[in-house]
């Protein structure tokens, strides 16, 4: 289960789950290139591509900063290229590149939503479009979009259209590549938190509830994401993972590690958006028979 020699291509790894999931391939010994568009730091939102890329690099990696905005076709045509000439190959494709307003439709302003659009479901498309070349000379090609599972509940959606079918609109490329690319070889799955990840974007989202909420940290999807990407192509497709179910069904029952707030129970942690009813009965299911016995 090692991603040594490998070569990932991640959108949005500037910060995040996004850096997150690049360290973790570096301490294999992966290459990373960090399309991102944050060059020159900001206030609001830390860390850049190329601090990104001095992480990545301590961590045991390489990196390739790229300053790419993926609603741009040439940019992302002229960051892929880059990558093949820098490292020669492109193994593994992350779409976490993500836009996010928790707005109503009336509060969603028509700019915000061309936003959230371009950025989840066309540029998640666009960037797996023009990287195919590439993965299909590839030992073990994967692509992993960081999107919810198709869970088609009017509560999902009602609270913030707009933004909800944008989200939404990575999982259906997961849904159609997947089978689409079967035949070349090509993994397409989908992984999502069960949880809220502590991440600036979502400080920045759900400004106010900082005190109430009980979040992970990004660790706990970086080794769900290694998971995924070490398995066979071939035979691991089309599939939309939870977090904490995927690493419980490979045998691991620490979950305290990931806890942003030290000592929080499983039952207290708050909950993501988009979660599949299904879903989370197999995972409680799973958790009781994981449970050490009360001395």
């Amino acid at each position: 289960m090692s991603l040594s020699g490998k070569v990932l291509f991640i959108t949005g790894a500037s910060r995040g789950i996004g850096k997150a999931i690049a360290l973790r391939a570096a301490r294999d010994g992966a290459c990373v290139a960090i399309a991102a568009k944050t060059a020159d730091p900001n206030p609001k939102l830390p860390g850049t591509i190329f601090s990104a890329a001095k992480e990545i690099e301590q961590a045991g990696g390489r990196a390739l900063p790229i300053q790419c905005d993926i609603r741009e076709e040439s940019q992302v045509r002229q960051a892929l290229q880059k990558t093949v000439e820098t490292f020669g190959k492109i193994d593994i494709v992350i779409n976490n590149a993500s836009a996010i307003n928790l707005g109503g439709t009336e509060a969603t302003d028509v700019k915000r939503y061309d936003l959230m659009h371009s950025i989840n479901g066309r540029g998640t498309w666009m960037v797996s479009k023009f990287a195919l070349e590439h993965l299909k000379k590839a030992e073990n090609p994967h692509i992993l979009n960081i999107s919810p599972p198709l869970s088609m509940e009017e509560k999902w959606f009602a609270p913030f259209p707009a933004y909800a079918i944008a989200k939404y609109n990575m999982s259906l490329c997961v849904l159609g590549m997947a089978g689409e690319l079967r035949g070349n070889g090509i993994a397409v799955n989908a992984l999502w938190p069960l949880t809220m990840i502590e991440t600036a974007a979502l400080k920045i989202a759900d400004k106010g509830n900082e005190e109430s909420r009980l979040s992970r940290t990004p660790e706990i999807m970086a080794d769900a994401a290694h998971m995924i990407l070490s398995k066979p192509a071939t035979e691991f497709s089309g599939n939309f993972c939870l977090d904490e179910l995927l690493l419980r069904k490979n045998g691991v029952t620490d979950f305290e590690q990931y806890n942003n707030t030290p000592g929080a129970s499983l039952e207290d942690l708050s909950p993501d958006f988009f979660l599949d009813s299904k879903q989370l009965e197999e995972l409680y299911a799973l958790r009781k028979a994981q449970a050490k016995p009360r001395l």
